[in-house]
């Protein structure tokens, strides 16, 4: 079984940083996309950024050029540096992985998703 697993987020002034972090484990054989969406209280989940296994990085309009998304493919991780956050930016952050499992096909994944509220 498939299981991604958050690290980071919480409370953090306007115009500080976080960092976010994700971890696949489990029956992994390879994963295709990976990164982090975000979803505010009565709002869809919006594209935050994606790591493709290419080496590619796609990033949500509002957070280009604040937000860096990095990846290692070797420890199925991908984490998330979040800087010059402003109050727009609180929101629960999911990570994200297409992943191919035992049964041999590519499914999403998500995690439990974690708090970040930018707030001073």
């Amino acid at each position: 079984q498939v299981r991604l697993e958050e690290f980071g987020g919480g409370l953090v002034q306007p115009g500080g940083s976080l960092r976010l972090s994700c971890a696949a484990s489990g029956t992994v054989f390879s994963i295709a996309d990976m990164g982090w969406f975000h979803q505010g209280p009565g709002r869809q989940r919006d594209l935050v950024a994606v790591a493709t296994s290419g080496g590619d990085a796609n990033y949500g309009d509002s957070v280009k050029g604040r937000f860096t998304i990095s990846r290692d493919t070797a420890k199925n991780t991908v984490s998330l540096q979040m800087n010059s956050l402003e109050p727009e930016d609180t929101s629960v952050y999911y990570c994200y992985a297409n992943i191919q499992d035992y049964t041999g096909r590519y499914r999403d994944y998500w995690g439990q998703g974690t708090q970040v509220t930018v707030s001073s």
